[in-house]
């Protein structure tokens, strides 16, 4: 074991977490993936698993490699990426895909997997702004010149995003303005930036609605969702009904392992919803535990963050850490029907490549934030992307 743990460095507490919920993951995968076997009719149980098992392992390569790379490799990449992710966000809303009927633009097929691109523009944004408000830490920030050089990017990005995922682009706008305030940007623009953006979005309900064909049944999903969720006295929706039955079953102890019975009626069981299958076969006990677990993470999160020597880790580890605990709360609130639904996934348990990829890159950042200690102010600062990208290359 010791040639094991000579090799990984960073906080080994969130190497652990991340063990944990990756191996706690295969049972549920495997028990709410007959949904998929048998409702649906594609596939076998034991096959889904098989995939899962080797998307964590993948996400470990992932989280592996990235926690290799100084962290001040990220500032200047960001900066490289933000047109990649441009592109690929228009690309991937061109494909024009429908599920049911309705506009669900998210994806791209890479190699045969499919690929959500707004969960990795989500991810370039907030290293982005950590490193524009590091950047600016000692100088007055104007807001002109920061609408130009922070919000027109974050605008593009979100705009893009918007027409096929409300939820992630709410998720990333939420996240960058916590961050913003963290990292000192002027409240009183702030609260502009928030006026500006609810009026955007109120453009864009309207143009959907003036123009139903640009972007099928988008906004009357989202009017439905939150009507159905507002509404204590009308039908809830079809999956949130079969969480709630699923939950009163697990009662404290659960049903036990792979004995849920409603994976079979519950769609995005194994995505979606599989927070619900988890209190069904685990009880009140497992969800309690997986809770238990995000919270110990968001902690050590906060101990990555004490001991960071710079303002750009301080604000990286708060931008790609905080989403994941933020993404784990919606999700289970939407199964606890807290919340409407939303499509966020369970992070590292939840089937999904993108998903579990993109969280094993937020945590790989997280460790090596986390296993640097000679990064200095000026290392940061000297990230022009051009060089980076020669080192990179090199």
């Amino acid at each position: 074991m010791k040639t094991i743990f000579q090799y990984i460095k960073g906080d080994k507490t969130i190497w652990a977490i991340v063990a944990i919920l990756a191996i706690f993951s295969f049972m549920p995968v495997y028990s709410a993936s007959t949904n998929l076997e048998y409702v649906v009719g594609s596939g076998s149980s034991f096959g889904y698993l098989i995939k899962h098992i080797v998307l964590l392992i993948m996400g470990f390569a992932i989280i592996y490699g990235v926690h290799k790379v100084p962290y001040r490799f990220f500032s200047g990449g960001s900066v490289i990426m933000l047109p990649v992710i441009v592109f690929l966000l228009i690309y991937t809303l061109s494909q024009g895909t429908t599920i049911g009927g309705a506009n669900a633009s998210r994806w791209i097929s890479i190699g045969g997997i499919g690929f959500q691109t707004s969960t990795l523009a989500g991810l370039v944004l907030m290293v982005y702004v950590a490193r524009y408000l590091s950047r600016n830490k000692d100088n007055t920030i104007g807001f002109k010149d920061s609408l130009w050089q922070l919000w027109l990017p974050v605008a593009v990005v979100l705009i893009l995003i918007l027409p096929a995922n409300f939820s992630t682009t709410a998720i990333i706008f939420t996240m960058i303005l916590i961050v913003t305030f963290i990292g000192g940007y002027p409240v009183k623009y702030l609260g502009f930036i928030i006026g500006a953006g609810i009026g955007l979005l109120l453009i864009f309900i309207l143009a959907a609605k003036a123009f139903p064909d640009l972007m099928p049944n988008r906004v009357q999903t989202w009017e439905n969702r939150i009507a159905s969720f507002s509404d204590d006295e009308g039908k809830e929706q079809y999956q949130v009904e079969k969480a709630k039955i699923a939950i009163a079953m697990g009662e404290t102890f659960g049903v036990g392992p792979g004995k849920s019975v409603q994976k079979n009626f519950l769609p995005q069981s194994t995505s979606d919803f599989i927070f619900a299958i988890i209190v069904e076969e685990y009880g009140l006990v497992g969800g309690f535990l997986i809770v238990s677990i995000y919270f110990i993470l968001l902690f050590r999160i906060f101990v990555v963050i004490r001991k960071t020597t710079t303002i750009f880790g301080t604000l990286l580890v708060v931008g790609v850490g905080l989403p994941i605990i933020f993404q784990a709360s919606i999700n289970m609130a939407v199964a606890t029907n807290l919340f409407p639904v939303t499509g966020q996934t369970l992070p590292l348990i939840s089937s999904g490549g993108t998903s579990i990829w993109m969280t094993c890159f937020a945590l790989g950042m997280i460790l090596s934030v986390s296993a640097s200690t000679d990064e200095t102010e000026e290392d940061i600062l000297d990230d022009n992307p051009l060089n980076i990208l020669h080192e990179t290359l090199d």
